[in-house]
């Protein structure tokens, strides 16, 4: 087994600027309100003299102007929780640590490739969301995580080279008991291997069994013990904004971003998106715009584009104060075939995308979706996002269907296929008895028109063929 660890030591801090771009000197505080502590700060911060630990007073005293937001440790259990959704996509055993992920990807390796390209699948994946992490994989879980916290990029791929990797470990940083943590030191312990090579009677008599299990558990001579995450099957995420949002173009960032986490997660779980609801809140009251989508999608700018294309209609009764995505229904998602010499412009849209920004700024009526269908009256073929209900039909059909028959205009068509007859309806008061023609005009352009049981009555125009 090769277990990885994504350790996350910004968390909060990166949870905050992700929504803050640019935003200059930064600082979260936490404590009492008369003596409040500054525990992370970006690097425009630290710049300025600001550092962890120091009291906001004196912060404040240094630089005049800088942004200081409450510590929400809430919000630092969302961010983890998403990122082990989006972790999800390279293994199915996928745990939380205090700040970090663990998972499994030995056996990943004949999907993604050896560890080294699911570091770099990992690591590209992080920065595009904005996380700063450490990366470190070993053959157990507790192992990657101590090895994280003291080289980012370190891989021992055998148990037979782990305790070498570990002996020249810091007792304080071997993550251990608290209690032998504190005590080992003043013993004159100070590593990791000094204290593996130390009888382990005496160290259960003097800390009790909880110390050898950890030891253990970090060599892989005990199971872990994780409790391994699963994906949840919706979404229902909220971001706060910075200040009062009185535009729709303001919006445009924020929903971007949105839109990409919901892309990673979907990736994550191998799934896709066909609904999803954004809420605009306000001081009282929120609007809902909902974004449906022809088909199950999960591309990120696909999503950006239908959701932006919806917002563009919304008129702001009040300026926003927070923004709410909400997906119920994660179904199944199928990628799209590709040709493998593709003859489209370098910078032409793919058709899903097209679809749904025209669907979006036209209408949902706008954008018609031919589907099969176990009915045979053509007139019940064509339906807005409509899915197969059967195998597709193996006479040819019109690229262009009328919503309804009409009678043919000119010279009679010449007839190049046919007759097929369609029979049907009578059980449901709409009877069809028709025989389909494929004809031509004089034009050469090839039309589907039927002839009524009363051919007094002429041809009735159906169709037409690209």
């Amino acid at each position: 087994m090769l277990w990885a660890c994504i350790l996350l030591p910004s968390l909060a801090l990166d949870g905050v600027l992700r929504r803050q771009p640019d935003s200059g000197p930064v600082v979260l505080v936490d404590g009492p309100a008369q003596t409040r502590t500054v525990v992370a700060a970006n690097a425009e911060a630290k710049a300025a003299g600001l550092r962890v630990g120091q009291r906001l007073s004196a912060a404040q005293a240094l630089l005049a102007q800088f942004t200081a937001l409450p510590y929400d440790p809430t919000e630092v259990e969302r961010w983890q929780t998403f990122l082990a959704g989006v972790a999800y996509r390279y293994s199915s055993e996928v745990a939380l640590l205090p700040h970090a992920l663990v998972l499994e990807v030995g056996r990943s390796r004949g999907l993604f490739g050896e560890w080294s390209d699911i570091e770099r699948r990992l690591r590209g994946d992080l920065t595009d969301l904005g996380f700063r992490h450490r990366l470190a994989a070993a053959p157990s879980p507790h192992a990657a995580y101590v090895l994280a916290g003291v080289h980012d990029g370190l891989a021992v791929a055998h148990p037979e080279h782990l305790r070498r990797a570990l002996e020249p470990v810091p007792l304080r940083k071997a993550r251990l008991p608290a209690a032998a943590s504190t005590a080992l030191p003043r013993m004159g312990v100070r590593t990791l291997g000094q204290l593996l090579r130390m009888p382990r009677d005496g160290l259960r008599r003097r800390f009790g069994a909880e110390l050898l299990d950890a030891l253990d558990q970090l060599l892989g001579d005990r199971p872990a013990g994780l409790d391994l995450y699963a994906p949840p099957d919706a979404v229902d995420w909220r971001l706060e904004l910075s200040h009062e949002v009185e535009n729709i173009a303001a919006l445009v960032f924020p929903v971007r971003r949105m839109t990409a986490d919901l892309a990673a997660y979907l990736a994550g779980r191998d799934g896709g998106v066909q609904r999803f609801v954004l809420h605009l809140e306000y001081r009282e009251g929120a609007t809902e715009v909902a974004v449906g989508l022809l088909a199950p999608e999960r591309a990120a700018h696909t999503l950006f584009d239908a959701a932006r294309g919806r917002l563009e209609q919304v008129r702001l009764p009040a300026p926003v104060l927070a923004l709410r995505l909400r997906a119920d229904d994660l179904p199944p998602f199928v990628p799209e075939g590709r040709d493998l010499f593709d003859e489209r412009p370098a910078h032409a849209l793919p058709f899903g995308q097209l679809r749904e920004r025209l669907r979006a700024r036209l209408g949902d009526d706008a954008v018609y979706q031919l589907a099969t269908t176990r009915d045979p009256r053509p007139e019940r073929s064509q339906r807005v996002g409509a899915q197969d209900e059967g195998d597709a039909e193996a006479s040819p059909r019109p690229t262009w269907l009328l919503e309804r028959p009409i009678p043919w205009r000119g010279a009679a068509p010449t007839v190049v296929a046919g007759p097929e007859r369609m029979e049907t309806g009578w059980w449901d008061g709409g009877p069809v008895r028709r025989d389909y023609y494929i004809v031509e005009t004089a034009q050469g352009q090839r039309a589907w028109a039927f002839l009524p049981p009363d051919e007094a009555q002429g041809w009735m125009l159906h169709g037409w063929f690209a």
